[in-house]
């Protein structure tokens, strides 16, 4: 018996509900006849916000209070940002949807004083905020004489914060911000030739029970193909390196023809240490992209970065 209703596990930062109502219009265009909530929470991530993300080394900050909301019958399905949901996930869930990505740069956002500058013209000294690792060590491999600084909230605070001159500037992703209708703000799309994005940025994955081919089928609309092609690919990557949302990993993937090519990078956490490389395969077997990218940067030396960055988050 199909479904007649459809319960939407989200966050309730102003972010995650912007996205979860996006997906919840379009699944009831695609569906009138069915009744769809959402069930809206405050997830670990969200509450612990006077702790920098990578101390806290969970990989699953932002995404298990939604997952029990699932896995316990009070939800069928849970929207994230694909770039934190882990790779590997609870037993009796699955990646069910892939949606169409938006832009998965990172951008500069900046204090007033500053709009006369670009990232490669910053004074030296200028404080940078970020809560990124994979930000961080990219910038500060190619920009040692910037300050970085932590900054955690969601994006209406980071850019309260910004505004009231605790930061020069910011490196935000672009996806979130132009969703919340802040594209204004971005002073400068950073380059991937400085920093290469997260795997899954810019994408929304949909989380859902295993083996309901209803819900399923009802998640058929929102997939977007060339995006799930290009997303999995760098989530086999990250999956092979064993590295969470807080290591220095970044990626880039483009589709040509019948090709996909994945652009990988480790790096360590003083940005010293950076290998950076690519794979090509056909769209039709993402996944070994990515593990094939994987054993490759790991023969150049990623596997001692990571390790020693494990190593040094357990002391």
């Amino acid at each position: 018996m199909a479904l007649d209703q459809l319960r939407i596990a989200s966050r309730r930062s102003q972010l995650a509900m912007v996205q979860t109502n996006w997906v919840k219009q379009e699944l009831e265009e695609a569906h009138p006849n069915m009744t769809i909530t959402i069930e809206a929470m405050a997830t670990q991530g969200d509450k612990i916000l006077d702790v920098a993300l990578a101390k806290i080394g969970d990989k699953g900050l932002f995404t298990k209070e939604l997952e029990a909301q699932m896995l316990i019958g009070r939800a069928e399905i849970a929207v994230h940002s694909l770039k934190d949901l882990p790779t590997n996930l609870p037993k009796g869930l699955i990646l069910g949807c892939i949606t169409e990505r938006e832009d998965p740069s990172d951008a500069l956002v900046v204090n007033k004083k500053n709009e006369q500058y670009k990232l490669q013209s910053l004074p030296s000294g200028s404080v940078v905020g970020t809560s990124s690792l994979r930000r961080l060590a990219q910038l500060r491999h190619h920009y040692p004489h910037l300050i970085f600084k932590d900054v955690r909230g969601n994006v209406i605070t980071r850019l309260q914060k910004l505004d009231d001159g605790e930061y020069d500037c910011l490196i935000l992703a672009a996806a979130g911000l132009k969703r919340l209708g802040f594209s204004s703000r971005i002073h400068q799309i950073i380059p991937s030739e400085i920093s290469l994005h997260a795997v899954g940025q810019g994408a929304l994955g949909i989380e859902c029970v295993d083996n309901n081919n209803d819900v399923l089928e009802i998640l058929k609309s929102l997939e977007h193909k060339p995006t799930s092609q290009r997303c999995l690919a760098e989530r086999a990557f990250l999956r092979e390196l064993e590295g969470g949302c807080q290591v220095p990993i970044g990626v880039k993937t483009e589709i040509i023809k019948e090709d996909l090519i994945l652009e990988g990078m480790v790096a360590s956490l003083d940005g010293k240490r950076l290998i950076r490389e690519k794979q090509l395969g056909s769209i039709n077997n993402p996944e070994l992209i990515g593990i094939e990218l994987a054993n490759t940067v790991k023969s150049l030396g990623a596997g001692e970065i990571l390790q020693e960055i494990f190593e040094a988050e357990r002391t």
